[in-house]
């Protein structure tokens, strides 16, 4: 019987992405998907389809967004390591979940690539109202929220051992 001699594809890519609510993580994360071989995981999709009825607060937000991660990490490193490529639309906005997309890039042996959106706080909440208005989106936040959820972010700095990519 001949074989085929099989070329090797391309190193998967876990592509992750960093910034404030409404920066465009998720406008970027669509882009970024629509490249061959690759696939998008959305927290956002994933809390509203389970544990929408469930979240009222931020509190629940973390305690059910830390249940998704340790769910889907196992998923997360079998789809790099079938060599599919993955848009991590879950926000690596603090040094413990960039930890955590960390193990997941360690564990899977793939490429990665930190997309920071440096978007200023005006412009995201500017976004964010419109966002609102317009209801096409899982979650909304007030204004109020957005300061209280932004309070938590830290910006990836090049010691976290992350290749970043930044956009204005």
């Amino acid at each position: 019987m001949d074989t085929a001699t099989v070329t090797p594809s391309e190193q998967p890519t876990l592509h992750l992405l960093c910034g404030k609510i409404a920066s465009g993580k998720s406008t970027l994360s669509a882009k970024l998907g629509a490249s061959p071989g690759t696939v998008v995981v959305s927290e956002d999709h994933w809390l509203a389809a389970l544990f929408a009825k469930e979240m009222h607060s931020i509190s629940d937000y973390v305690q059910y967004s830390s249940r998704l991660k340790n769910a889907m990490k196992p998923h997360l490193v079998s789809l790099l390591k079938a060599g599919l490529s993955v848009v991590l639309d879950f926000p690596a906005n603090t040094q413990a979940n960039r930890e955590w997309m960390m193990h997941i890039i360690k564990e899977s042996g793939a490429r990665h690539k930190l997309h920071y959106l440096n978007v200023s706080d005006e412009v995201c909440k500017s976004r964010l109202r419109v966002r609102n208005m317009e209801g096409g989106h899982e979650f909304s936040a007030t204004d109020q929220q957005f300061e209280t959820i932004t309070r938590y972010f830290s910006e990836p700095t090049a010691d976290e051992g992350f290749d970043i990519v930044e956009y204005h």
